[in-house]
């Protein structure tokens, strides 16, 4: 692969090529460095043409959704990162009630549209931040539903180009995990859903919101939840956890703890990755001290 190469690639393109492009406006805590090449593929042909384009560097590949539970080093300049463009982002129903949806499109809208069409199941997406194809990737979920109770099946495009749909009965899902390789780009997404009162999903989507409002950091810049919950570790929640070991007070530059919801890590202005890499490192070993436990993070981080 060449740049030449891939200048002339980009001649009919209907989606963006960027080259040495700034990711920091693209993460929730508006942090990150300048990547290689940052690709926005507009239809399966683009995205399959760039994929031959740069076979030889599919190591450094990182497929970015809204950046919602990312933190990116300033050191990437060696990294590709694909982001799925608008194309992705639609969402249709079957006649069965089933809805389809691009893996680009938020989770709070597919909620939105559920509602609107009287389908419930969906109402838990409206509160949590970020794609469907983030959602699969980390079986996202919370107050008591995740992506593995909803899903029917997920059509991918792997790194030769090839589109094939896998069956949610063929996914292992854990805790905020799953077992497909990262070789793999998320297209679009089955989900069931069942009919209801309208005025009843609304109910519960207000009620969840209500429930995020009051227990977690709404309109600043963070990760989301850093640190998963410990799984047959601990009687405590994370948050439990970091409230009773860590010094809530402490920063390292800009990069602090929120006080409304102690797993939700902050940045209050201008803070570096390393300023936020060295309050998570802090935090885990003052747990690990004090608790014997060690935590393990749900924030994904790029290097």
């Amino acid at each position: 692969m060449t740049l030449k190469n891939l200048d002339n690639f980009s001649k009919n393109l209907k989606g963006k090529l960027r080259f040495n492009y700034s990711l920091k406006n693209h993460t929730w805590l508006n942090i990150g460095g300048f990547a290689k090449i940052f690709f926005v593929p507009e239809t399966l042909k683009e995205l399959r043409d760039f994929l031959f384009y740069v076979k030889n560097e599919n190591k450094n590949f990182f497929i970015i959704g809204a950046g919602s539970n990312l933190l990116i080093s300033e050191n990437i300049q060696n990294r590709i990162f694909i982001k799925l463009g608008k194309n992705f982002n639609k969402v249709s129903i079957t006649k069965d009630d089933v809805i389809i949806a691009g893996c680009s499109i938020l989770d709070k809208n597919i909620s939105d549209f559920a509602c609107k069409n009287h389908l419930s199941g969906l109402e838990f997406l409206s509160c949590i931040p970020g794609t469907v194809g983030g959602g699969i990737r980390m079986n996202s979920g919370c107050f008591g539903t995740e992506f593995k109770d909803v899903l029917l099946s997920v059509q991918v495009m792997d790194f030769n180009g090839s589109v094939y749909t896998i069956d949610a009965k063929d996914i292992n899902f854990d805790y905020r995990q799953i077992n497909l390789s990262k070789n793999l780009i998320f297209l679009s997404a089955s989900f069931k859903t069942l009919k209801k009162n309208k005025k009843e999903i609304e109910e519960r989507i207000h009620g969840l919101k209500e429930k995020k409002k009051n227990s977690q950091p709404l309109k600043v810049k963070t990760g989301g939840s850093t640190f998963k919950n410990p799984q047959n570790q601990s009687e405590k929640k994370v948050w439990e956890l970091i409230r009773d070991n860590v010094d809530g007070e402490v920063s390292f530059g800009d990069a602090k703890i929120s006080n409304k919801h102690s797993n939700f890590f902050i940045n209050s202005k201008n803070a570096s990755f390393e300023n936020m890499y060295n309050l998570i490192n802090f935090v885990k070993s003052q747990v690990k001290a004090k608790t014997g436990i060690t935590l393990e993070l749900e924030l994904e981080i790029v290097k």
